[in-house]
């Protein structure tokens, strides 16, 4: 049986909504938005469950909420902004930005806030996405899509602790992700699960309120200074200066690029155990009492787990109503938590500072998907290990990209990643249009070269061996796998903007009727119907 090599005339006999549909506004749907525009194509809308823009930073609306990346590159190259009112710019701050780039690209007629994605289908005889979403208030509807770009970031799913008798809790609970800004804490006793990135940020705003705080820490984070400050009258007069500000943020990148992924990757050993001492020795000055001192010092290497940065977490245990609790935690009761020892500690809130769901085996994808053959993509993830061509695409989900896929984020500045990848997509839907095709899919080979590729320069970090055995860190999954890309961001940047586009397989229709057959002698099915051109 032969397929045919040649263009068909014959088109899908439906017509999709929309060219693209974008899940999620926030930076990643946001950049992806922007990039199709840049390409010329203004067929798309974007899909948001909340009710506007932002993502993660109107999720995430905690005390204290701030981001870890300096704020001069944690923006789009093309939307630099010199106005910044510190270093590191709060939550707030990220969610006007947010909005703000919405409104000067004129992108807002294209969102549709309230509407969830609950399910996705690839449809093989018309070549298309059919997505099932429900509103605010219940309804359903269909809307089918030729391309799907998922903006879905990675810290907005939370993570409930899976602790017996949480359910019984006669407290308020709170997950940072979901604050609830209505619930007090002046006079309160609150306990606080969790010492990750947010639990850092969180405990020093709300310590002065409560009347007492328990801090539940499984494992210790590695804390350095953080280097903030309000941006003054001269550096912001400096950055307003394009040249100047382009200048700024190239050296910002080249240090976090270099700096960072050197130390994630493990590379320069004799660099990284110079930073640790360092840092191990900072934090020591940090704390007065020896045996909280040493309960809060990490004994895995640095770069195992996110590190952190605060100049007010480590120093909240010196407060005499601020107790970190380092026996674990056996169940919750009515009134508080139970730890091992058989103590019951009071408390009215329960905070959970606890995570977010990030390629775990409890919920893979946000929403079911389904591509070639009924295959399910968050299953098929678990049977075959995470994976995915650039972070991008995966090999039997033809029309799909992620702008946050398996194996696509540089440790860096988020914004690095999704100008890639998103540039990676527009490529290869700009492609397919120019071919007339109607489908664009990543083929097996040049998808299991880049996973090997990458999975082999993993092998030898200490991510994966005696070093970073008690990190519990959330850059290695239940499968033994990481999703961050191990290379700098030039490579990233030069490989999602040069991949030979013939690492895709493009389609064309061919009507399921007799006459428009175009595989001899074969009923057109959705596996033969296609006629798949040479790149």
């Amino acid at each position: 049986m032969t397929v045919t090599d040649s263009p068909v005339s014959s088109t899908p006999r439906e017509v999709p909504d929309h060219h693209v549909v974008i899940v999620g506004a926030g930076f990643g749907g946001i950049g992806a938005a922007i990039e199709l525009e840049r390409a010329g194509i203004d067929d798309f809308v974007v899909l948001e469950k909340w009710d506007g823009p932002g993502g993660t930073w109107r999720a995430n609306t905690y005390p204290g909420v701030a981001v870890d990346i300096p704020s001069l590159i944690y923006s789009f190259s093309y939307e630099q902004r010199a106005d910044w009112s510190r270093v590191f710019a709060p939550g707030s701050e990220l969610l006007a930005y947010a909005e703000d780039v919405v409104e000067r690209r004129g992108l807002t007629p294209r969102m549709r806030f309230h509407t969830t994605v609950e399910e996705m289908r690839f449809d093989e005889l018309e070549d298309l996405w059919r997505i099932t979403t429900t509103t605010a208030d219940g309804e359903e509807r269909v809307v089918t899509a030729r391309f799907v770009i998922s903006g879905i970031g990675a810290l907005e799913r939370p993570v409930m602790p899976d602790i017996e008798g949480i359910d019984a809790f006669e407290g308020t609970i709170l997950h940072t992700a979901r604050w609830d800004h209505d619930v007090g804490l002046t006079g309160k006793r609150v306990a606080c699960i969790g010492t990750g990135a947010s639990a850092l940020q969180l405990i020093p705003e709300i310590a002065d309120q409560v009347a007492h705080l328990d801090v539940y820490q499984r494992t210790p984070i590695w804390v350095a200074p953080k280097p903030d400050h309000r941006i003054g009258v001269v550096e912001r007069a400096v950055l307003s200066v394009p040249p100047l500000r382009s200048a700024a943020r190239a050296a910002g990148t080249v240090t976090f690029d270099v700096l960072g992924n050197v130390i994630f990757q493990q590379r320069l050993r004799p660099l990284r155990a110079v930073v640790e001492g360092g840092i191990r020795s900072w934090m020591r000055r940090q704390v007065d009492d020896p045996e909280t001192r040493e309960a809060l010092i990490p004994d895995y290497s640095f770069g195992c787990k996110r590190p952190s940065m605060s100049n007010a977490y480590l120093r909240t245990f010196n407060r005499d109503h601020v107790d970190l609790v380092t026996t674990p935690i056996s169940s919750i009761t009515a009134t508080g938590v139970r730890t091992a020892d058989g103590e019951v500690h009071e408390a009215e809130v329960l905070i959970c500072a606890t995570g977010f769901r990030i390629m775990s085996e409890a919920e893979p994808f946000p929403f079911p998907v389904h591509g070639r053959d009924d295959v399910e993509l968050g299953r098929h993830w678990l049977e075959n290990r995470f994976q995915a061509y650039q972070g991008v695409s995966v090999a039997g989900f033809p029309n799909l990209f992620s702008v946050a896929g398996p194996y696509g984020f540089v440790v860096g500045s988020y914004f690095w990643m999704i100008e890639a990848t998103t540039k990676h997509a527009v490529r290869v839907i700009a492609e397919a249009e120019r071919r007339g095709a109607t489908t664009a899919e990543i083929r097996q080979g040049p998808q299991d070269r880049y996973v090997k590729k990458c999975r082999s320069r993993q092998a030898d970090s200490p991510l994966f061996g005696p070093a970073c055995a008690t990190s519990n860190t959330y850059y290695v999954n239940f499968q033994g796998d990481s999703p961050l890309r191990p290379s700098l961001y030039a490579e990233m940047w030069w490989d999602n903007r040069h991949f030979p586009l013939s690492h895709y397989r493009y389609g064309h229709p061919v009507a399921d009727s007799p006459g428009d057959e175009r595989v001899a002698g074969t009923r057109a099915t959705p596996m033969t119907r296609r006629a798949a051109t040479t790149a």
